[in-house]
């Protein structure tokens, strides 16, 4: 039981064994979540809490159970950070789109100190860049539209 809850939530409902791109996926999955929560910010702010507690709690072990560092079937880490670049967004689907493409560019890209967290083992390397290009999206994000960008 104890392992198939950390593949289930690890995998988020198995997005992670999509067989092309599951962390982009997944990152939509996070979008899709935004949509359902309707923007409102105290379920957005649980939900967004829960899922990086959850993650921490469980990516570690499923990197151990799938005997790969940061295997590419886990994938919460990808909804927690996606969650968080929406953090305080506007509910409007032009910002959502350019919040998602900033994300996925950031979470490859890897800038500092993501480059260095993801080298670290276990739970903190796998959700720490995600977090990292989640609150450099949402800084971004958050920062161009106060300068009235959009």
């Amino acid at each position: 039981m104890r392992n198939f809850l950390i593949k289930t939530l690890s995998t988020f409902f198995y997005v992670g064994f999509l067989p092309l791109i599951p962390g982009t996926f997944a990152s939509l999955i996070g979008v899709a979540i935004f949509y359902l929560i309707g923007g409102n910010l105290r379920p957005m702010i649980l939900l967004t809490a829960l899922i990086i507690i959850l993650g921490f709690a469980v990516s570690g072990e499923a990197e151990k159970m799938f005997n790969k560092k940061d295997a590419k079937y886990i994938v919460i880490d990808e909804v927690a950070g996606m969650l968080l670049s929406l953090m305080f967004l506007p509910f409007n689907i032009k910002f959502v789109i350019i919040a998602f493409v900033l994300f996925r560019l950031l979470d490859i890209l890897k800038l500092y100190p993501a480059n260095r967290i993801q080298e670290l083992n276990g739970s903190i390397g796998i959700m720490g860049d995600d977090i990292v290009a989640g609150l450099y999206t949402n800084l971004i994000m958050l920062v161009v539209l106060k300068m009235g960008f959009f």
